[in-house]
């Protein structure tokens, strides 16, 4: 019987802690939150390894130490709200509810909104709202946010997400740019998000948020 607890210790001393991700609440939400548990059955056995894990449908669950970089660099508060953009099987969700007040996680694939159900609810997540809808309407009524992070990359960020940002808050998105794309921090400041630089990393572009092709003969 494999033993995931070992492996999800390894994957933090060998991918997370390397890092530089060394705050205490992401450490410790890493070591509790059984990743296993949130992928396909036939994935569990690739839940720890460093690299993103396909979900089929051009969706990943992002590799550790991608989430744990972006955690660390939106430096989660227990008091923030927390907007989850994709979480898929809910594994995002489930180790931010270890560190914010509540997060709302919005999917809109209803194969992984079952299957998130399930695995928040085995996991006592009991501070996620789980929300079916498209991933670039996000979820206005719950809002606005302290923190957003989107769990794939984009092209764009729409206008109707980030309006959803609370003044000072900030927001976490991995631009895909080529081959290798690049995780920026936004931060809300007069009512206008400035993008930071934070680390490289890549994914597929969650749908919905691919730019626009002008059409051309």
């Amino acid at each position: 019987m494999t033993d995931f607890a070992a492996r999800r210790r390894m994957m933090v001393d060998t991918q997370v802690r390397p890092s530089d991700v060394t705050k205490y609440p992401i450490i410790s939400a890493m070591l509790s939150v059984p990743r296993e548990a949130f992928v396909p059955a036939d994935r569990q056995e690739a839940a720890y390894l460093g690299e993103n894990i396909e979900l089929g449908g051009n969706r990943v669950l992002l590799e550790p130490r991608t989430l744990a970089k972006m955690l660390d660099a939106l430096n989660i508060q227990p008091t923030d709200l927390v907007l989850d953009i994709g979480p898929a099987h809910g594994y995002s969700a489930a180790v931010i509810a270890r560190m914010a007040e509540a997060v709302i996680a919005v999917e809109e694939d209803a194969q992984f909104v079952s299957d998130a159900q399930q695995a928040l609810t085995a996991e006592d997540a009991d501070n996620v709202v789980l929300q079916d809808g498209a991933l670039t309407a996000g979820a206005p009524e719950h809002g606005p946010y302290d923190v957003m992070i989107l769990q794939g990359a984009v092209e764009i960020v729409p206008d109707a997400l980030l309006d959803q940002l609370k003044e000072g808050g900030r927001i976490a998105a991995l631009f895909s740019e080529g081959h290798l794309g690049a995780v920026r921090i936004g931060y809300k400041i007069d009512g206008a998000v400035t993008w930071r630089f934070a680390f490289n990393a890549g994914a597929p572009v969650l749908p919905g948020f691919e730019k626009v092709r002008a059409f051309a003969l």
